[in-house]
């Protein structure tokens, strides 16, 4: 097997071209490596719109850049034909090893691809030696092949949540196919307000499915999330998430710190100790400002008394055990936020429970588990962390198809 026959296979299939000659050119800084592949000037090209058969009209050279030769760089040269169709008229003829368009080979572009689900595009872009605006367009282009290819047809429950790609800019509401165990995000769309569920019933009826074969709706207590799933999906139930609730008043408790500590001295390690359940690890620090709140009456102790009953509630094994403890929870709750300076985070927190008692009780007769959801919160910090630098809300979608959408083919064709 000489040099060409092997060059050859690292290519795959590329019948009917064939390696013609190679060269390395090491004069640059980083050694380049040129495979030159030719064709017989009698061979046949299919037509790009309609496949049959056709003699070249002309040839234009062209150069796609290869995955590297060791630690060099690597290019692919050809003359390409422009074929003469008798029906479509003079086109250029597609390649085996390239998709029309692209500077890349499809091996080239299939590793892009896998680096930057485990990596920062940037960094992709540092080790192939490719601007990172072109290795996006690359991702965008499987990525909207591959969701324009995905069957909705089975899906019955959905969870929808919302994310930015960094704090309070570029906002995306994101929905799950919850009985998909894992890649389970079937759309993405920018935005957080009620229009997301006309855009994504929209995209369903698209793809095979019905809003009418939609049984339960998961999501949080967004007053846009509550109104676009009753308008759009008005034979679906709709569930309010757990870990949506403990979100909400512990974002409370915290926000009640915050009030307090500008007027009060509060112990070291407070912020920290109330974020954490009752079961966590706690640094004895911790430890002792917990005790410490309890003792002085601060009110953050009273916040975080009352995020802590919320566990009481959870353990309910039925529907109306839960709403009995409901009832016994802002009984509760009520005693503890009476006279307080700094309690109004709290009480706010406690209104949107009490309005959406209805729709928090309902998970405890759903057939849908909130791992999905739960599961999402480490989907957004990888995507976060693979778009760091890119974070327009193009890039922030792509990236999160690209990790958590139904899509493997497309790393693997």
């Amino acid at each position: 097997m000489d040099a060409n026959e092997l060059l050859a296979l690292g290519l795959g299939p590329i019948s009917p071209w064939e390696v013609a000659a190679s060269s390395l050119d090491l004069e640059q800084s980083v050694g380049t490596l040129t495979i030159e592949l030719s064709v017989k000037r009698s061979s046949m090209f299919p037509c790009p719109i309609c496949g049959t058969m056709c003699k070249p009209h002309d040839f234009s050279e062209e150069k796609w850049q290869h995955l590297n030769f060791f630690q060099h760089r690597c290019l692919i040269s050809a003359k390409v034909p422009r074929v003469k169709c008798d029906q479509h008229g003079i086109h250029k003829a597609n390649v085996p090893w390239a998709r029309k368009g692209s500077g890349f080979t499809l091996l080239f572009e299939q590793a892009v691809l896998l680096l930057c689900r485990e990596m920062p595009v940037s960094k992709v872009a540092e080790i192939t030696g490719v601007h990172d605006t072109r290795l996006w367009r690359v991702i965008t282009h499987y990525i909207r092949a591959a969701i324009n290819e995905i069957d909705l047809s089975s899906v019955y429950g959905i969870g929808v949540d919302e994310t930015a790609s960094k704090r309070g800019h570029n906002y995306v509401t994101v929905f799950v196919d919850m009985d998909r165990e894992k890649r389970s995000v079937i759309f993405a769309t920018p935005g957080k307000g009620k229009e997301t569920f006309i855009a994504f019933k929209k995209f369903l009826m698209e793809h095979g499915g019905s809003h009418e074969n939609v049984i339960e709706i998961v999501c949080d207590m967004s007053p846009a999330f509550m109104s676009g799933a009753e308008i759009e999906f008005p034979l679906s139930s709709i569930t309010v998430d757990w870990f949506h609730v403990v979100q909400l008043f512990t974002r409370a408790v915290d926000e009640v710190r915050r009030k307090e500590s500008k007027h009060v001295r509060l112990p070291d390690g407070t912020r920290w100790t109330i974020l954490k359940g009752v079961e966590n690890q706690r640094t004895e620090e911790q430890k002792i400002a917990l005790r410490q709140l309890e003792m002085e009456g601060r009110e953050t102790s009273r916040a975080f008394l009352i995020k802590e009953k919320l566990r009481w509630i959870r353990g309910a094994d039925t529907k109306s055990q839960a709403r009995w403890r409901i009832h016994r929870f802002i009984s509760y709750a009520g005693r503890l936020l009476d006279n307080g300076k700094y309690l109004e985070p709290m009480k706010k927190a406690l209104k949107t429970f009490l309005l959406h008692m209805e729709e928090i009780v309902n998970r405890w007769e759903s057939l849908l588990t909130n791992a999905r959801l739960e599961g999402l919160n480490s989907l957004f910090q990888a995507v976060r962390a693979r778009a760091r630098g890119y974070r327009n809300v193009n890039t922030f979608i792509a990236m999160i198809y690209l990790i958590g959408a139904p899509i493997p083919k497309i790393l693997h064709a």
